[in-house]
């Protein structure tokens, strides 16, 4: 993608942006009224921040692209100054032309001067930004004791950042395989994760999830609620081992730490057409310091890659790896089909008003958050992430589920850009909040921590908000709350691909 920027504030002539030089579309900046004139064109109807206006005469079945890359067909006849979008641009599963690499890049060097945060080194090599106890329930029948425990705590000592609970409606009536092994997987990546000092896994007794499988360490506890006399038996039980557990946290201190031990998810969600203008190609730039430090960074959500597949594949460091990002593009596809459904079911109701038409649009826009440097590893949903530098994670773009893998293979900051407004969170890890356009972070200020909106406002650079995004996550990994922590958001959503027994 050749992402031109945007170098002034809007005026008569520059209220619109066009992203490639080969695009027949522009987005507009603000919103349009029927007769204006923008670059040689005259508006025809009103056109909404955001959305998509053509440029030049399209034909009925023409490609349609922006960013220089197809993102649909025209359905109709488009004339110069018409709005483009649901009504007249129609999405096509195109077959994309796959281009391997031919060699491995030149070996990764890496930045020597790199900046440190304070955090939690762990013993195994890993690094936490933050220090909590968690209580994780092995199946649906556990979850509101889990709760219970969780929510008996305040006033606990420095250092410790919580006793949390991971609800769900998981662990019981799945089918034995694929399903239950990801569900283990997930778990096992919550209660080993580097930002928890120990942990409680809580089950009823009877459950398909067993909790023996998660025992082994001294820093996780196993419970159930038929051996502890029921409620209020493995509340007690869960409070005498969770006093040992404080103790030890609070012992932990944060010290220096250099920043290639941060291990960064991105996602998405309430995106909307500036996203793939501000906020993703900014998070690009920040994920391209990491890169140069030796961190990692994992872009997620396979249903948000289909349409962009094609260029990630051009920067896979060797064959291997592209093979296993077009295996699990496919995957996806073939589970998918089990359902009659299909990738561009994606966009949802909030995305069209905000711009994007189709899964094609909104995927190469998703893709720029992982900024230009090579694709080093590709890992399933929920497994461990390894780095340095851009990893992909094959999740759901659904929010929920999508962080929770992201959280189970080890990233210990996430992220998130949004550009209708999002407030999720996590229960161990800081989300970061990234708005698109400046009207949604004055909205939802509350919620957001980031503005990059004075980017499609003409006011900063892509590099700039960049290196704001990667400031924001040192002070954020050595302590400082993000907006998302504040308002207390703990949104945890395992993946159940199987059927329910």
């Amino acid at each position: 993608m050749d992402l031109l920027q945007i170098a002034k504030p809007a005026t008569v002539e520059n209220a619109v942006i066009v992203l490639h030089p080969s695009d027949q579309i522009a987005i507009a900046r603000v919103t349009l009224q029927s007769g204006q004139q923008v670059r040689s064109i005259v508006v025809r109807e009103p056109i909404p921040a955001g959305h998509k206006v053509a440029i030049e005469d399209l034909a009925q079945d023409e490609l349609i692209r922006r960013y220089g890359q197809v993102i649909g067909r025209a359905r109709t006849p488009i004339a110069a100054g018409s709005h483009v979008h649901t009504h007249n641009l129609a999405y096509e599963d195109f077959a994309a032309e796959y281009e391997f690499p031919a060699t491995d890049p030149e070996p990764i060097s890496f930045r020597k001067n790199v900046p440190v945060f304070l955090g939690y080194p762990r013993t195994d090599g890993r690094a936490g930004t933050r220090n909590y106890i968690a209580v994780v329930a092995a199946s649906n029948c556990a979850s509101h004791t889990a709760e219970l425990i969780a929510s008996s705590y305040e006033n606990l000592p420095p250092n410790v950042d919580g006793v949390v609970a991971f609800p769900h409606s998981e662990g019981c009536g799945h089918s034995i395989g694929p399903d239950t092994e990801q569900l283990t997987r997930t778990l096992t990546g919550v209660l080993h994760h580097p930002n928890v000092s120990s942990a409680v896994i809580l089950g009823l007794g009877c459950e398909v999830n067993q909790i023996d499988p998660y025992l082994g360490s001294d820093r996780v506890v196993g419970l159930t609620l038929q051996s502890s006399g029921g409620t209020r038996g493995a509340l007690d039980a869960a409070r005498q081992a969770i006093a040992r557990m404080i103790e030890r946290a609070a012992a932990e201190e944060r010290t220096q730490i250099p920043a290639s031990k941060i291990v960064l998810g991105l996602n998405c969600g309430g995106s909307d057409s500036f996203s793939g203008v501000s906020a993703n190609p900014a998070l690009g730039a920040c994920c391209d310091i990491l890169a140069e430090i030796g961190a990692t960074f994992a872009l997620a959500e396979t249903t948000e890659i289909v349409g962009a597949e094609h260029l990630l594949l051009r920067r896979a460091r060797n064959r291997e790896i592209g093979e296993r990002l077009l295996a699990m593009v496919r995957g996806y596809r073939g589970y998918l089909d089990r359902f009659g459904a299909s990738f561009d079911d994606n966009p949802t109701p909030g995305n069209k008003a905000g711009g994007i038409t189709t899964i094609l649009e909104k995927s190469l826009g998703a893709a720029a958050k992982a900024g230009t440097t090579p694709l080093n590893e590709v890992v399933d949903y929920a497994e461990r992430i390894h780095g340095p530098g851009f990893v992909f994670m094959n999740t759901p773009g659904y929010d929920p589920i999508s962080l929770t893998g992201l959280a189970a293979g080890g990233c210990n900051l996430i992220a998130f850009t949004t550009g209708r407004g999002s407030a999720i969170g996590f229960p161990t890890i800081p989300v970061l909040k990234i708005a698109t356009n400046t009207p949604l972070f004055r909205r939802m200020g509350d919620n957001m921590d980031v503005n990059a909106g004075p980017i499609a406002d003409g006011e900063a650079s892509i590099a700039a908000v960049g290196q704001e995004i990667f400031d924001a996550l040192l002070r954020v990994a050595s302590g400082e709350r993000t907006a998302s922590e504040r308002l207390g958001h703990q949104e945890f959503v395992p993946w159940r691909i199987g059927p329910v027994l």
